[in-house]
């Protein structure tokens, strides 16, 4: 029997133009796809066998990889099922069909009909053995001028060549094959001979097919031997109780992970309306990388132990970054490109479990294991804190596993442990921004709620202002800066007596006249002038207003725009102290103007300081402090 020629079906050259060019990003991923190819005839031949003992190969199932150098061709070979004729033409003439989705469709008629106790899991397990062998063939065009398919389907006589140039259509002819299986020859183009240096395949098959479960072989033209390329074992496939801790260790630090123990490892299997298995590392260090603006998840995703990309956003996000593993999933197609898996509903689904698992297993151990967790806490609690505004569905959950520490006591407690020392009738939740832990813990915006044994928790990470106005509350109750707007303690802390009622109205109006001279002085620098409620030993101090920002939120601010300036603030002066008590004497009297004068500025000067922040006039600030100092040291 004569060649025959075909036209490709379905404006299959069209779409062949598009799958060469534009969904597969790199030209590599040919050989990724025709062994994976390879793999699927493999497993159909043992399917099939299982039932038909004719079908089965008399010699183990393998792929093999050859190269000519002088004929410049590269040939996957596979000892599989093998395709007729018949097969070649509706596998390989249209794109709009696959040999292995009939395969399944069959595959599933046939488990529906059987009546035996493990129906079902034929079905499945039949079913989680195939890929895809439609659009994925085509990349070979990719690299290949010319294709070449000799192919011998398992309990036939008659093997048959298909080929073709990826253009003009497709050539089927009458050959000769001793054993059943298929031969794909690639006759490379000249900018991808790169392809036949075994150096170069041996590095490809280690990244994108080293897990699959049967071996695939180099073997040099006229050369007898042949050297295994892939390990062929996959640790995640194996059951947990046959994987050991060092095991587990030594796969984390395979895949770049890192060369500290893991913290914690998550392995499971989830079979259902999705089918995968994950296998999860949470480091117990800081990658250096942890903040790079660039730097992307580390999550690898396998198709049926087929390597497809080593950074799927898609699984974990951003705030989840420190997690590295292996999703592998049967219910993807192999061709799945960079742009379908952003908004593939499998995909979707897969991460929203996998957040859920990580978030899960980290309250876990955040109840057993406290110190532990703190550990943990201190490397990425961070980043975690990034979900608070990023991931409303889990806020929740993030915010039952945050830490911060408490003004009180000085270590790290939790939300929950917050509210559960809390009295009766406080309604709020305290916080204190700073840049440190020990910059917070001398501000004197502390000294009230100390003084009446109120906690504070103490916000240090630039985060924390971005996350807490999105957040709002927690358990009803809102959080509340004690640097911005004007805090009463009475409610939670009563006064004593009336008596103490009384000094306060004294007090407004004994100070009166000082705080009309601050504003007067100060102008535009403050926004208002008033008595505190809460300082105790600092004679003054800065706070923001109502609706302004914290002074840790304006740094950001500043940090991102040089020009950046921040609201005027509110100066607050502690009617208590000796100092404010002098200054205010000196003016009802009119004592002293000029010293006044300088007592007023630096007042303001000083609460600048206390924020953190540098005065407006070095030089003025200076020779205020030279005449004050003079003028103590004369006296």
């Amino acid at each position: 029997m004569s060649a025959t020629m075909h036209q490709f079906e379905a404006d299959t050259g069209k779409i062949l133009d598009i799958v060469i060019n534009s969904l597969y990003s790199n030209k590599e991923i040919f050989l990724r796809e025709l062994i994976s190819n390879a793999s699927d005839a493999l497993d159909k031949r043992n399917y099939l066998g299982a039932s038909d003992s004719k079908l089965l190969a008399e010699e183990g199932l393998s792929i093999t990889l050859r190269a000519d150098s002088k004929a410049k061709t590269l040939t996957i070979s596979d000892n599989g099922i093998g395709l007729s004729q018949d097969d070649l033409v509706s596998s390989l003439g249209t794109i709009a069909r696959s040999g292995s989705k009939a395969f399944v469709e069959q595959l599933a008629q046939s488990a529906d009909s059987k009546k035996s106790k493990d129906k079902n899991a034929s079905k499945e397990d039949g079913i989680s053995l195939i890929g895809q062998f439609g659009v994925g063939f085509y990349s070979a065009f990719m690299v290949a001028d010319k294709v070449e398919v000799l192919s011998l389907k398992a309990g036939e006589t008659e093997a048959h060549l298909w080929s073709s140039d990826g253009v003009s259509g497709y050539e089927i002819a009458p050959a000769e094959k001793q054993a059943a299986g298929t031969d794909i020859t690639l006759y490379l183009k000249k900018d991808c001979k790169d392809f036949l240096e075994e150096h170069r395949i041996s590095y490809l098959v280690k990244k994108y097919s080293d897990h699959l479960s049967f071996p695939v072989m180099w073997q040099p033209v006229n050369v007898d031997d042949a050297r295994q390329l892939n390990t062929g074992s996959a640790i995640w496939t194996r059951q947990k109780s046959d994987i050991s801790d060092e095991d587990y260790t030594q796969f984390y630090r395979q895949i770049g992970a890192g060369y500290d123990e893991p913290f914690m490892t998550l392995h499971n299997r989830t079979e259902g309306a999705l089918n995968y298995t994950s296998l999860l590392f949470i480091p117990s260090q800081r990658p250096m990388d942890l903040f790079n603006p660039d730097r992307k998840s580390r999550m690898q995703l396998y198709i049926n132990k087929v390597f497809i990309t080593d950074e799927c956003e898609e699984f974990v996000p951003p705030y989840l970054r420190f997690v590295k593993g292996v999703v592998d999933t049967p219910d993807l197609d192999l061709n799945v490109s960079r742009e379908m898996l952003q908004h593939n509903p499998a995909v979707v689904k897969i991460g929203k479990a996998v957040v859920k698992r990580i978030l899960s297993e980290l309250e876990k151990k955040k109840k057993k294991d406290a110190e532990a967790y703190q550990g943990f806490w201190d490397q990425f609690g961070i980043v975690l804190k990034e979900g608070l505004y990023e991931d409303m569905d889990n806020r929740e959950k993030l915010l039952e596993l945050c830490l911060f520490t408490s003004a009180r006591t000085g270590a790290q407690i939790s939300l929950q442990e917050y509210c559960d020392q809390l009295a009766e009738t406080q309604d709020k939740i305290y916080f204190l921004s700073a840049e440190s832990v020990a910059q917070a813990q001398t501000s004197p915006h502390l000294e009230g709620y100390r003084a009446r044994d109120i906690d504070v928790l103490l916000f240090t990470d630039p985060v924390d202002e971005f996350w807490v106005q999105a957040v709002g509350s927690y358990a009803e109750k809102a959080f509340t800066s004690i640097s911005r707007g004007s805090q009463n303690l009475d409610d939670i802390a009563p006064k004593k007596d009336k008596a103490d009622d009384q000094k306060t109205e004294n007090q407004d109006e004994e100070f009166a006249p000082l705080i009309a001279s601050l504003k007067s002085k100060l102008g535009e620098q403050v926004k208002d002038v008033r008595l505190s409620k809460t300082l105790v030993d600092s004679p003054a101090c800065l706070v923001a207003d109502d609706d302004g920002m914290d002074i840790q939120m304006e740094r950001l601010m500043k940090a991102h725009n040089k020009d950046f300036v921040g609201m005027p603030r509110v100066l607050e002066l502690n009617a208590d102290h000796a100092l404010i008590q002098a200054i205010s004497e000196k003016l009802a009297h009119n004592a002293d103007p000029e010293l006044v004068q300088d007592a007023c500025l630096m007042l303001f000067d000083q609460a600048q300081i206390l924020e953190g922040k540098t005065p407006d006039s070095l030089t003025e600030f200076t020779q205020r402090m030279t005449r004050l100092m003079e003028r103590g040291l004369a006296g």
